[in-house]
């Protein structure tokens, strides 16, 4: 018995190196493959002025898979809680609030050159729900950053995440 059990748990510990090196070889093939946390989000706009549109220290996480999803979420920090203690009961100022201080959007991905193509499934805006979206990037060390046209402000948006380790 105590020989079986040596077994299984020197087979898990190899199947979860294993695991590990696959992780490595997705990520040598695909350098956006993992998990990454915001450190930044600016926005530069024509005039050459920065605004943060999720205020100084926006918090986010944005993970790709290596079989082509992703899931990516950014929200103001200190968001004010809702009075009522309810998401369903809400006032309109409140949902104002959560709604422009949250960005989350999840679909599949795809990188071709120094692109990510972002294919949204379902979006908190439902305006992209559906949507491709390109941005440009690049992956300098454990440092994703990538570009994103600035809509309703104009001028771009760069954001810059780190590898969660």
């Amino acid at each position: 018995m105590k020989n079986t059990r040596a077994i299984a748990a020197a087979g898990f510990v190899m199947a979860a190196s294993l695991g590990s090196a696959w992780d490595v070889g997705a990520q040598a093939k695909n350098p956006v493959v993992g998990t990454w946390i915001l450190v930044s989000q600016d926005t530069t706009r024509p005039d050459g002025t920065k605004v943060q549109g999720y205020g100084p220290d926006p918090k986010g996480l944005l993970v790709f898979t290596d079989n082509g999803y992703y899931s990516l979420h950014i929200c103001r920090k200190g968001r004010a809680n809702f009075a009522s203690g309810s998401r369903e009961k809400g006032t309109p100022e409140e949902y104002q609030a959560a709604v422009h201080g949250c960005n989350p959007h999840w679909g599949r991905y795809t990188v071709a050159g120094d692109s990510i193509a972002f294919s949204i499934e379902d979006a908190m805006y439902p305006n992209w729900s559906g949507l491709k979206q390109d941005r440009k990037y690049r992956v300098e060390g454990d440092q994703l950053r990538y570009f994103v046209p600035a809509g309703s402000t104009g001028g771009t948006a760069e954001l810059v995440w780190r590898r969660a380790k």
